[in-house]
């Protein structure tokens, strides 16, 4: 890692694990340090972080500001820095660390978050609290991915109950999640808060319970595939700036485009069971992987394909019409704005950025969408896929709406939750910033990917911003 700066000598050897204060100033003291081959006897001596040479009674003294650590932890040991009755991960890692490295254990090391007893996976150690404060924070809603072993299988409604938000016995709904049913019954559940017991009470709440529990995911950080319980691995250093913010500018933007679905208004969940409820009318299972076959269709693209995929009867702009207006109460009354939204379209209102909306929705709905929520006074132009004739990911919607705003490509800046749409915005030419949703949480990776930058909520841009985040409803 890149480190800057000078510091003491004494301080340098605490951090490098050599001992306590008083422990290496004894050692200098003794002439038992050298910096750069020479011996030192002054504790208070200052070193280059970055370029010094220091070996301490005849050991190259390895230092580094920060340390961190992806460590599978097994079951069986307590996610604490100390416990008087239980093994904790620093007990295991110090031992595990030590022998292997023949080196102290860095200074400071403590687990971000935790897994319980019973529970194991990935877990990030580090000794870098601010960069633990910024993944813990309740705002971020970092993204953490489970394998599940259930005690029974669950069927189609309770998968979409887990996905649209369940009761678990507190104040409020869980947020939306992600649900993958793998073939040998297993679940992958994403998840972007961190509540009591959360997953377990998930279960528990559509009448099942967590046999076994097994953590894969924590932000950017996947556990390796070929790590076994109680491995561990230091990060790299891409990994490790891949856990920081990737927060756009708004700086040298002349316009924002914004799609609309899992972008500025939390529905994704909603097409879904619309997709459900429509094709149980013609006594059809909702197959798994529609919603990944249709990704980034214009509307009368996916009318067209239901038709004739499914052998539907109706003509096209009849089940388009039945999709509005099974979609059109559910956008009045239960669809919201994604935290952040109305605020920072106000931010680029002030700032002189026109802001336009492309969309593979139909224009009918896009409209209840403005008005329901007063975003009529930020939206200069919508464009559907339908009216340019071609979906996500061909670039033509969002430069049909550059066009209309009469703003150069380059100089826009588009925000979009699915990687159909990131592609469309960067073939556009346009700088794209991958916004999080938990329809497209398992496809985190590639967006973060093929985007310029990624926010969980926009008010992480209006804090970059200085500005103050408070929804004016």
């Amino acid at each position: 890692m890149l480190l800057t700066g000078m510091i003491r000598l004494d301080k340098y050897l605490c951090d490098a694990g050599m001992g306590t204060r008083k422990e290496v100033k004894e050692l200098i003291k003794k002439g038992q340090v050298r910096v750069n081959g020479e011996i030192c006897k002054s504790p208070e001596q200052k070193v280059n972080e970055n370029t010094v040479d220091i070996d301490c009674d005849g050991q190259k003294v390895i230092y580094e500001k920060y340390t961190y650590l992806m460590f599978y932890k097994p079951q069986g040991i307590v996610s604490a820095t100390e416990d008087k009755k239980e093994e904790t991960v620093l007990d295991f890692l110090k031992k595990v660390w030590e022998e292997k490295e023949e080196r102290p254990f860095p200074k400071g090391m403590f687990p971000v978050g935790r897994l319980d007893k019973d529970t194991e996976g990935l877990l990030l150690i580090t000794n870098d609290g601010a960069l633990a404060h910024e993944l813990l924070s309740p705002k971020k809603h970092v993204v953490k991915t489970y394998e599940v072993t259930p005690e029974r299988a669950l069927h189609g409604e309770e998968v979409l109950t887990l996905e649209c938000g369940v009761d678990i016995g507190d104040e409020k709904l869980t947020m939306p999640a992600r649900v993958n049913v793998q073939k040998d019954g297993k679940l992958q559940l994403s998840i972007m808060e961190g509540r009591y017991h959360q997953v377990k009470r998930m279960l528990a709440a559509v009448g099942n319970k967590v046999m076994h529990l097994k953590r894969l995911r924590m932000g950017t950080l996947y556990l390796d595939e070929d790590m076994k319980p109680g491995d561990y691995r230091v990060l790299t250093e891409q990994e490790v700036l891949s856990l920081r913010d990737r927060i756009p500018s708004l700086e040298n933007v002349e316009a924002v485009i914004f799609d609309v679905d899992g972008t500025v208004v939390d529905s994704m969940w909603m097409w879904k069971r619309i997709d459900k409820e429509y094709l149980a009318k013609f006594d059809i299972p909702l197959p798994d992987t529609l919603q990944a076959d249709i990704e980034g269709w214009s509307f009368y693209e996916t009318a067209v394909y239901f038709k004739e995929h499914f052998g539907i009867d109706d003509p096209v702009e009849r089940i388009m019409a039945d999709w509005n207006e099974m979609a059109w109460e559910k956008y009045e009354r239960e669809v919201p704005l994604k935290s952040g939204v109305r605020d920072f379209m106000r931010l680029c209102k002030d700032r002189g950025i026109k802001m336009g909306i492309a969309t593979s929705n139909s224009r009918e709905l896009m409209e209840t969408i403005e008005r329901v929520h007063g975003l009529t006074e930020y939206i200069s132009c919508i464009r559907t896929g339908s009216e340019v004739q071609k979906g996500k990911p061909a670039p033509d919607i969002y430069l049909a709406v550059a066009d209309t705003l009469e703003a150069d490509p380059a100089k826009c800046l588009v925000f979009e939750d699915l990687v159909a749409g990131i592609m469309a915005g960067k073939s556009a030419g346009m700088k794209v910033c991958a916004v999080q949703d938990a329809y497209s949480l398992d496809s985190d990776r590639e967006k973060r990917r093929l985007a310029d930058y990624y926010i969980e909520e926009f008010g992480q841009i209006l804090e970059r911003e200085g500005m103050a985040h408070e929804e004016r409803f």
